[in-house]
């Protein structure tokens, strides 16, 4: 049950997202053109894709609310799926086979003292 909405929530959405494309904005749009007559006018046109929008819009927010609903309302317990986990023992850290390395304690170096500069007299 879940996947069909989830599929059916899907497919209003990519429809939603036409519909909304297919409108004429100021800047022009994807509009749909045709003859003056008909069923697909300006004004038809604008009113058919208007009252689509409409009709998807709700669909999509029943729906989002539907699949919320189920998604929040199972009662099974989760499950972990234990197939790739390892032993504990393998888990734990090993200690290290070799010592670190030490480095000999030496004396900081003694700052070079500059030569003496004569004073001018």
């Amino acid at each position: 049950m879940f996947t069909f909405l989830l599929i059916l929530q899907t497919l209003v959405a990519a429809s939603l997202v036409l519909v909304i494309l297919m409108q004429r904005s100021e800047g022009g749009g994807l509009g749909v053109g045709g003859s003056s007559s008909g069923f697909m006018t300006a004004r038809g046109a604008a009113d058919f894709l208007t009252r689509a929008t409409s009709i998807l819009g709700g669909a999509f927010i029943f729906l989002s609310i539907l699949l919320a609903a189920i998604a929040g309302g199972t009662r099974e317990s989760p499950t972990i799926d234990t197939s790739l986990a390892r032993p504990i023992s393998e888990t734990a850290p090993t200690p290290p086979t070799t010592a670190p390395a030490t480095t000999p304690a030496t004396a900081p170096p003694t700052p070079q003292q500059a030569p003496g500069v004569p004073l001018a007299q």
